[in-house]
């Protein structure tokens, strides 16, 4: 399910910051990727700036989460807009995410399709627990809370994923990961390094 097809909006903690300037996405294979983010210790204008800035880009990116390490940044912070299997979309800001799964009998997988914005063009099954809830601060230090199932439970595990320096591709089998790989080299020209703060050139 896409955003767009997604009416219901969930806010628990409020809406998202808006203003911001849409960024270049950092790729895989750039160090800030591959490694645990730092903890997020000052609530201050920066911080709400750079939360700004990473929606306008998920948003240009059409995408439906986006951690700070994918735009440069090694703070342990992401946003996300993304619907659950009930079409109802939850927006949020999340800092120093803990991420809590089902156990035991409770726990089922899903192994649907994942990509990533920092690997564009790409996609591959990846499994994930179906369930899945986040806690954290949000940008005013105060504990927030999310959760949910479907696409939602996915992107919770995918972004809390990118502050731990972790990405889904290393989630997958070497088969997997070359298949991931093919399809990435083959739609690069569709996502040059300075998408989507700048658009692909059209063919000529």
């Amino acid at each position: 399910m896409s955003r767009e097809s997604a009416t219901d909006v969930h806010a628990p903690h409020g809406p998202l910051p808006e203003g911001g300037t849409v960024r270049p996405i950092t790729r895989w294979g750039t160090p800030v990727m591959h490694r645990p983010q730092a903890a997020v210790t000052t609530y201050d204008e920066a911080l709400a700036s750079l939360a700004a800035d990473m929606v306008a880009t998920m948003y240009a990116a059409d995408g439906v989460g986006l951690a700070a390490c994918q735009v440069g940044e090694d703070v342990a912070m992401f946003v996300f807009d993304c619907p659950d299997d009930d079409g109802v979309r939850t927006v949020g800001v999340v800092c120093n995410p803990v991420l809590t799964l089902p156990e035991g009998k409770d726990r089922t997988l899903d192994d649907d399709d994942e990509g990533c914005l920092s690997f564009p063009g790409s996609f591959e099954p990846c499994a994930r627990p179906s369930w899945a809830r986040v806690e954290g601060t949000g940008l005013d230090g105060e504990p927030v809370g999310f959760e949910g199932d479907g696409l939602l439970a996915r992107c919770l595990q995918h972004e809390t994923d990118h502050t731990l320096g972790t990405v889904f591709g290393d989630r997958l089998s070497a088969k997997s990961r070359k298949k991931l790989g093919k399809k990435h080299d083959a739609a690069a020209e569709d996502y040059p390094l300075t998408w989507p703060a700048e658009p692909a050139a059209p063919a000529e």
